[in-house]
């Protein structure tokens, strides 16, 4: 049986750190990393500040951990999707639909790359793990895109960075930017309709676009 700490909870050193970057991941996409606050993340976990440096070095370190975290969930959706399975054209929109879905389904990771952007990636520089990680989605837009131009089904030689930035742009804007465009265009971006349309457009621009042998 695991031992218990002071508070009663059972010592799970790797429980305790999930715990505690789960929390942190809304505090500071919600507060900033200048606003947020080690003391309410240790109260909402029932730890200490103590355990959290210990766990991750000081505030600026366990935010790097947090935008690490937040990359590799993603990273690791995508890696599961077994993409090289399915024909270039369904791998793509089937890679768009869950890009689209993460974004939608997690503000706090806009909120926290928009937040990092923001420290002009200063912190992001300092981790080989996200530059490791996003190396990834790039080897796996790349394979599609060669699968696709040798099949015919694109005809576009298409940068994979650019198409996945094209991809990016879109399924991140509608987060990001959902309160001012929808206060200044009165377009609730989050209804169902919508969603469903946005997706599709998406999906059909970039296919349209590597399907287009201008350039």
């Amino acid at each position: 049986m695991a031992p218990r700490s002071a508070n009663g909870r059972k010592n799970d050193p790797q429980r305790t750190r999930e715990d505690i970057l789960i929390v942190a991941t809304e505090e500071f996409a919600t507060h900033g990393l200048a606003g947020a606050r080690v003391d309410a993340i240790a109260e909402r976990t029932r730890t200490s500040k103590r355990m959290i440096y210990y766990y991750f070095g000081s505030k600026e370190g366990l935010y790097l951990s947090v935008l690490e975290r937040s990359y590799r969930k993603i990273r690791t959706l995508e890696a599961d999707l077994r993409l090289s399975d399915l024909e270039p054209e369904d791998a793509l929109r089937t890679l768009i639909s869950t890009t689209f879905e993460h974004d939608e389904a997690n503000p706090d990771f806009v909120r926290l790359v928009s937040i990092e952007n923001i420290h002009h990636a200063a912190h992001m520089l300092r981790s080989e793990a996200i530059r490791d990680l996003n190396v990834s989605v790039i080897e796996t837009i790349a394979g599609i895109l060669e699968r696709g131009h040798a099949s015919g089904a694109f005809r576009r030689k298409a940068d994979p960075i650019d198409v996945h930035m094209l991809i990016s742009a879109f399924c991140f804007f509608r987060v990001s930017n959902r309160y001012t465009f929808g206060t200044i265009f009165r377009r609730d971006l989050s209804e169902k309709e919508t969603m469903t349309r946005h997706k599709g457009m998406i999906a059909d621009a970039v296919i349209s676009y590597l399907k287009d042998p201008a350039g």
